[in-house]
């Protein structure tokens, strides 16, 4: 694995659209909807209203149908400039899979044969803050929404829903004691396991994270009737200060899908091929604090992985299933 180069951090201010997105966005399913609740992560700080002028409080208590009509009608606006960002997000900096790569992963026979026969498919994206979407400007830019969003846009007849999750800070000790809960009895159709980067920062051994890991696949895979596929840890400045341990944990975590016959997406090898070879500078990618993905990192991330399982379900519809431990991408 060749030598990781440390980065300068910009500074960053996240955008104040998460509550208006949150009282507009749709709720999920019933059967996956406490799940995803549990996953949402509170503000590490919500700052306070501003008090308000005697005029104000005047205006609203004489009119106050005229004061909730003003709160809703700035709500509409707020939701419609994040989704015009939301929109153009790739017209600024074009999303691309690394050059010579058709797929990341094999067949996802499961969720893909759910989708050609029009069956409701429930996806579990597992992980920690990455996957709760921390440094993204609103809920809807964390990657399960977008993921979600992308394949309801390509199946837009199909029932689709993305649990959210992810708990900001852990890695596989702390996931094990809640996989039994928020993932094998939900029972998803395909589960996003996202791993390994807090074990790294944490100079945890990267053989006991692959142990772990391997463990709770085996654990998943029991219950039969689930594709998984493991996320290893983002490209980024934090990580890249410890390249030993991010270098060992990537190559294990690929190790443990090739034995459990699960797919990976390569998230580090992506990410640096973003750096390396497309030549975007990491602080358009990640944000100030050297370590998680900002909007446009959580879009990519999603877009490249939700073609993985839109190819899947396109290599089902003419008969070829791929098996999981077949990759073409490549070390870089």
């Amino acid at each position: 694995m060749s030598s990781l180069r440390p980065f300068c951090l910009t500074t960053w201010l996240a955008a104040p659209a998460a509550a208006a997105l949150l009282l507009l966005t749709p709720a999920s399913p019933s059967h996956a909807q406490s799940h995803a609740a549990q996953a949402t992560p509170a503000p590490a700080q919500t700052a306070s209203p501003a008090p308000a002028s005697p005029s104000q409080t005047t205006v609203a208590a004489t009119n106050p149908a005229a004061e909730q009509r003003g709160i809703a009608a700035r709500a509409i606006d707020k939701v419609k400039q994040v989704a015009k960002s939301a929109g153009d997000i790739f017209g600024r900096v074009p999303c691309l899979p690394p050059k010579g790569s058709s797929k990341a992963m094999g067949s996802l026979p499961h969720v893909a044969n759910k989708l050609v026969a029009g069956q409701p498919v429930v996806i579990v994206a597992f992980g920690s803050s990455s996957t709760a979407g921390y440094g993204a400007s609103s809920p809807d830019f964390n990657y399960p929404n977008r993921l979600a969003a992308q394949l309801r846009r390509q199946y837009p007849s199909a029932d689709i829903t993305v649990v959210n999750a992810g708990v900001g800070g852990e890695d596989a000790p702390e996931m094990m004691k809640r996989l039994q809960k928020e993932v094998i009895d939900v029972h998803p159709d395909m589960v996003i396991w996202q791993v390994g980067t807090n074990a790294v920062l944490r100079n945890l051994d990267p053989s006991d994270t692959a142990k772990l890991v391997e463990n709770g696949i085996s654990r998943i895979q029991a219950g039969g009737g689930t594709d998984i596929v493991l996320v290893d840890p983002q490209y980024s400045p934090a990580v890249n200060q410890r390249a030993e341990s991010a270098g060992k944990m990537v190559k294990l975590l690929g190790k443990v899908a090739e034995l459990r016959h699960v797919g990976i997406f390569p998230r580090f090898e992506v990410m640096r091929d973003w750096h390396e070879t497309q030549s975007i500078p990491v602080e358009s990618f990640v944000i100030a604090d050297g370590l998680h993905m900002n909007d446009w990192g959580y879009a990519c991330f999603a877009q490249l992985l939700g073609d993985d399982i839109i190819r899947s379900v396109g290599q089902i519809k003419i008969g070829v299933n791929v098996p999981a431990d077949v990759r073409t991408y490549r070390p870089m």
